[in-house]
C-alpha cells in the first residue's frame, strides 16, 4: 500500500517524481480523429476517478455531470493536443481544491527555464537565476518582483496555476516577463529563452509547481543542519521519507539546547513521517487532526517517544511554499503551545489525497494520472487550514532587497528569540540553493 500523502502543489518544492515509460505526445500537434477520441476517453476516466473517490460525495456543491459535459463539449472544439489537455486540467482546477489535479501524460521533452519564483507576503519574487542562463543575460536578478508572466499576473493565490500551466500543460521555449528590481519603481519587460531537450528513452518529471530549472540538484533536497549558540537548526526539505529515519535525524539534534525546524519550501509528504516527528516533541500521545472523508477514517495521531522526547524550546519556520504536512506540524506546535512559528503565512494547501495511475489506448498506451482528495483535514480546534494557512506568531517576510542581498531575516529572528545572535546576512549563508553543474 502506498503511504498516504499530503503533497503540496507549490513544491509546489518537495521534489515529487513521476516516472513513466516514454510516450511520444507532441503538445502542439494538431488533433486528428483518433487523438480527439483518445483525449475524450481520458476526460471520461478522470471524471469516473473523481466521481468514485473524491472525499465529498456532493462534490462541494459542484454539479459534476454538468461540469464534465461542458468540458466534453469544449473537447470537440479544440485544435491541438495541448488545448485538449488544458480542458481536462481546467475542469479540476475549477474545484479550487489544492490536492485535486490532473497529471498529464509525460513527453520526451524537458524544459529548463533557468530561473525560479516564489510568493513572499503578497508579492512574487525571483528567488534563483541560473548562472550562464539567458535569464541572467537578459538582466533577471534574484529579488526582482514578478509583475507578469506572458500575460498572467502571478500572486499568492494564483501562482500555482502559472507554474502548473508552463511546466505540465504547455511547456514553452520562451517566456515574456515583466519585472521590477528592488528600489526601482520602473517595470521592464524581457523575453527569456528556455532550454529544451528531448530524452530518448524515459522521462523523469520534477514538481509541476515550480519553474523547472533543468536537472534539479539533489543537494537541495537533502536534510541540512547548522548550529548557532547551542541552537540546532534542521532544514527539512519534505516529509516524503521513511518515518523510521526520523529517529536518526532527531538524534543529531538531541544535544541542542533549542531547536529550529526550518520547513520553508517543505511541501509535505507522508502522514506516518509527520506522526513520527511530532511524537518527539510531546510527553503524551497527541491527536494531530481528524480526517473527514466518505467513510469513517482514523485520526492522525502522534505517539510520544517517551524517554526520547525532546524537551528544549522549539521554533518552526514557514513560508508561502510550506504546505500540507509541514503546515500541520507547524499548527500543531501552535495549538499545543509547544513552541512558536516564525516566518511567512503558509500555503493553505492542506488536504489528504491519493494518486491514481491511469491509461488510455490498447496498441499505443498513453499513461496519465489523477490526484484526488480523499479527506478534509480538521485540526483540534475544529478548523481546516485549506486556503487559510498557518499564521505565524512572528510574521517575518523578506523583502526583494533581502532576497537580492541573500539576507535571511526570518532565521535570524528565530535564533534571536531562542537567545542566540546572528545577522540576517550571516543567516542567509547557511542554506544556499544548488544548481546542477551542467546544463543542456
Amino acid at each position: 500500500m502506498k503511504p498516504t500523502h499530503f503533497s503540496f502543489l507549490l513544491k509546489f518544492s518537495v521534489c515529487l517524481i513521476v516516472l513513466f515509460t516514454l510516450v511520444q505526445i507532441a503538445s502542439a500537434q494538431n488533433m486528428d480523429r483518433i487523438e480527439r477520441s483518445r483525449m475524450k476517453d481520458m476526460l471520461g476516466i478522470v471524471k469516473d476517478t473523481v466521481k468514485k473517490n473524491y472525499y465529498d460525495p456532493t462534490f462541494r456543491g459542484i454539479d459534476l455531470e454538468a461540469r464534465f459535459k461542458k468540458a466534453e463539449e469544449r473537447m470537440g472544439e479544440v485544435a491541438t493536443t495541448a488545448q485538449a489537455l488544458g480542458v481536462i486540467a481546467q475542469v479540476l482546477i475549477e474545484f479550487n481544491d489544492s490536492h485535486l489535479f490532473f497529471q498529464p501524460p509525460p513527453t520526451d521533452l524537458a524544459v529548463e527555464y533557468g530561473w525560479r519564483m516564489q510568493t513572499f507576503g503578497d508579492n512574487v519574487f525571483v528567488t534563483a537565476v541560473r548562472p550562464g542562463s539567458d535569464a541572467e543575460a537578459k538582466g533577471l536578478k534574484v529579488g526582482d518582483v514578478v509583475l507578469g508572466v506572458s500575460g498572467f499576473r502571478p500572486n499568492r493565490k494564483e501562482l500555482w496555476k502559472v507554474l502548473y500551466y508552463y511546466n505540465a500543460i504547455s511547456k514553452r521555449d520562451r517566456l515574456s516577463l515583466t519585472v521590477a528590481s528592488p528600489g526601482d519603481q520602473a517595470a521592464r519587460t524581457i523575453e527569456v529563452q528556455a532550454l529544451m531537450k528531448r530524452f530518448p528513452r524515459q522521462v523523469t518529471f520534477q514538481s509541476y509547481f515550480r519553474m523547472n530549472d533543468g536537472f534539479y540538484n539533489e543537494e537541495n533536497d537533502k536534510h541540512r543542519f547548522q548550529t548557532v549558540d547551542g541552537i540546532g537548526i534542521w532544514r527539512m526539505p519534505g516529509f516524503d521519507f521513511d518515518p523510521m529515519q526520523v529517529d536518526s535525524l532527531m538524534d543529531r539534534m538531541k544535544n541542542s539546547r533549542s531547536i529550529i525546524i526550518d520547513l520553508r519550501g517543505n511541501g509535505g509528504g507522508y502522514v506516518k513521517t509527520l506522526e513520527r516527528l511530532a511524537g518527539f516533541f510531546f510527553d503524551k500521545d497527541i491527536k494531530i487532526a481528524e480526517l473527514k472523508g466518505r467513510k469513517a477514517m482514523d485520526p492522525m495521531l502522534a505517539k510520544t517517544r517517551g524517554k526520547d522526547v525532546y524537551n528544549g524550546r522549539l521554533i518552526v519556520l514557514t513560508d508561502g511554499a510550506s504546505g500540507s504536512a509541514a503546515e500541520l506540524f507547524a499548527r500543531l506546535v501552535q495549538l499545543e503551545k509547544r513552541g512558536k512559528v516564525v516566518g511567512d503565512i503558509s500555503s493553505g494547501s492542506v488536504m489528504q489525497s491519493r494518486s491514481f495511475d491511469e491509461q488510455v489506448g490498447t496498441d499505443s498506451i498513453v499513461p496519465f494520472g489523477v490526484s484526488v482528495t480523499n479527506a478534509d483535514v480538521l485540526m483540534s480546534d475544529g478548523k481546516s487550514l485549506e486556503h487559510v494557512g498557518v499564521q505565524p506568531d512572528e510574521l517575518v517576510v523578506p523583502t526583494g532587497e533581502d532576497l537580492a542581498k541573500r539576507r535571511d531575516p526570518a532565521l535570524a529572528k528565530a535564533i534571536s528569540l531562542l537567545g542566540g545572535n546572528i545577522t540576517p546576512e550571516d543567516a542567509g549563508k547557511f542554506f544556499q540553493y544548488y544548481y546542477w553543474k551542467s546544463s543542456y
